[in-house]
């Protein structure tokens, strides 16, 4: 019986280059076998593309990979599978019209005789549901599945396929808290068998509370790994960005104005009850509750995307028909800037034409480039984005400065109101605190904001007040100067009637 190597990932000057741009260069990376590895750094360090290296995805350009010893050639993620390496990408690899239990036996199915074995896959199905405490019935449909239970079905098939090395690409960046807690479980069961574990991720405090060595990388380069116990979150922030933060962001010192927005009376049928919200010129206002308990479905409904919502709106004073669809609410001067940037900007396009995107600068049929590109570039350094790369393909880009190109797309309609939906989920800490910064930078403008995040820290950064909801309802509004506007006492606001789920939409 052969001796399981001590190593179970080994790079050596590993080195990736995409069009003339160097994304790795001279990467060295050990990972031990059984032991949960870290890749942290700002967007566009080389994370991902050190990862893609690793998994076989990518074919590297120069230097060495090796899984368990033996030397990988890339561009080949079955010859990494074959080795044991598994990976788990943001973008799910389901089959929606397929069962959960298909999904996990899909391209390793059981046979007998020639034929499907139904039974043996069944057994073993809720075998591998039992072995990682995971309750997902075997028939229902992927469509019909959480993000976090696809993920599950893709670590189960990992598991099936005999998969000792698990790479996970920012596996929490779609989760809620709840549902993050569930991975975290799964991934302390696979580590306890034996499993290694390499994963990217933005979240500083799962960082460090998961692994067992933290590699950090900027421009491409590996800068420091070492064991957790070795890093702060301090530490790991002077890494990434080459210098410390001392905070993301710092509310303006500036007066509000006049009243912009006042909504009253939204509901929702089952999930809003009856809301009300006056935002003035130069004010942020911050909403947070627990995952379901309506502040995304809230901020959805003032910008016409909940058709079948109801309230009052009355805007700089005059009051307007409820909006019924985005358009409506747009011409009326609100805007929404939504989570999902890949479902908000077309890939495929410059940033330029993603931030024109709906609008036209030209008279007849002609388009005016020259005063397109200027107006994106002026736009798009509020947000500091540089000009340099307005013509670059939105799917190149960081996640930071995809975020970045989505705020000015939106700025680029100069609304009276900017609805903002979790700003800074899945971008580095560098980029966290130039987005706040900018936010705090459009209400000093005199722009009415409402912002809501996951990351309570972040928001109580940048509010001047803050709404509290729990079960479709604002259980507290606790301004900037009350002594509860704080972590503790805004979570024990937000658990007093507590919530489980928000509705997908």
């Amino acid at each position: 019986m052969s001796k399981t190597p001590a190593h179970a990932i080994v790079c050596r000057g590993a080195r990736k280059v995409f069009s003339g741009a160097v994304a790795v260069h001279g990467a060295d990376l050990e990972v031990r076998t059984g032991e949960v590895h870290a890749l942290v750094g700002e967007n566009g360090a080389g994370k991902s593309t050190l990862l893609g290296l690793v998994s076989g995805r990518l074919a590297a350009d120069g230097g060495t990979v090796e899984v368990f010893g033996h030397r990988t050639h890339g561009g080949n993620p079955r010859e990494s599978r074959e080795r044991g390496l598994v990976a788990v990408y943001q973008e799910l690899t389901m089959v929606p019209g397929l069962s959960a239990e298909a999904n996990v036996f899909l391209g390793q199915v059981q046979t007998r005789r020639g034929l499907l074995d139904r039974r043996r896959m069944r057994r073993r199905y809720l075998e591998l549901c039992d072995e990682l405490d995971i309750q997902i019935p075997p028939t229902t449909l992927a469509r019909d599945l959480s993000v976090s239970q696809q993920q599950m079905l893709e670590i189960m098939r990992g598991v099936e396929s005999d998969g000792r090395i698990l790479v996970l690409d920012e596996p929490t960046a779609a989760l809620a808290e709840h549902e993050r807690e569930t991975l975290y479980r799964v991934l302390r069961t696979l580590t306890a068998r034996g499993t290694t574990i390499v994963f990217v991720s933005h979240n500083l405090d799962e960082v460090l509370a998961l692994s067992d060595t933290i590699t950090v990388l900027r421009d491409g380069q590996v800068v420091r790994s070492a064991a957790r116990v070795e890093w702060t979150r301090p530490t790991l922030i002077e890494h990434m960005v080459g210098r410390t933060v001392d905070q993301l962001a710092e509310r303006g010192t500036h007066d509000a104005g006049e009243e912009v927005l006042h909504a009253e009376g939204v509901s929702l049928h089952g999930v809003l009850h009856d809301i009300a919200v006056t935002v003035r010129a130069g004010e942020i206002v911050g909403l947070w509750g627990l995952v379901g308990s309506g502040r995304t479905t809230f901020l959805r409904s003032l910008a016409g995307a909940e058709p079948s919502s109801t309230g009052r709106l009355r805007l700089h004073g005059k009051q307007l028909p409820w909006p019924r669809a985005v358009r409506r609410a747009i011409a009326d001067g609100i805007v929404m800037v939504p989570e999902s940037r890949k479902q908000a900007l077309v890939m495929g396009m410059d940033a330029t034409s993603n931030y024109w995107l709906g609008r036209t600068t030209g008279r007849g049929p002609f388009l005016d480039r020259s005063r397109e590109r200027t107006e994106a570039g002026d736009t798009g350094a509020f947000f500091a984005f540089r000009r340099a790369r307005l013509g670059e393909p939105v799917r190149n880009l960081s996640g930071g400065n995809q975020q970045k190109v989505l705020l000015a797309k939106w700025a680029g309609h100069r609304p009276a109101v900017f609805l903002v939906d979790e700003p800074t989920r899945g971008i580095d800490i560098g980029a966290k605190a130039e987005v706040l910064s900018s936010l705090v930078e459009l209400a000093r403008e005199g722009a009415a904001v409402v912002v809501t995040s996951s990351e309570l820290e972040e928001v109580l950064a940048v509010a001047n007040r803050l709404l509290v909801f729990a079960h479709g309802r604002v259980v507290r509004e606790i301004a900037a100067d009350d002594p509860e506007f704080a972590v503790d006492a805004v979570v024990r606001h937000g658990f007093s009637t507590g919530a489980t789920h928000e509705p997908a939409h």
